[in-house]
């Protein structure tokens, strides 16, 4: 599966890496150059990232649905015993 941002983030993201290596490295970089890193963090690091938010999500469901018998559970035909 490919990670890919709107185009609006795209662009966002561009703009803070270009403003990550002035800041950070005192260097300016162009569109071209932040487009082409953007793109190689999108192919090479974001699916470790991303497989590890999908990771965290499941267990995070995992623990709701079975915690679901003690937050949701209750007693049946207990009319009788008040």
């Amino acid at each position: 599966m490919t990670i890919k941002l709107s185009k609006e983030a795209k662009q966002k993201s561009i703009e803070s890496i270009k403003r990550y290596f002035e800041a950070e490295m005192g260097e300016e970089i162009g569109d071209l150059k932040a487009s082409l890193l953007l793109n190689f963090c999108l192919q090479e690091i974001c699916p470790s990232v991303y497989n590890q938010a999908i990771i965290d999500a499941k267990s995070y469901i995992n623990d709701w649905v079975n915690d679901l018998d003690g937050t949701c559970y209750e007693p049946e035909f207990g009319y009788w015993k008040k």
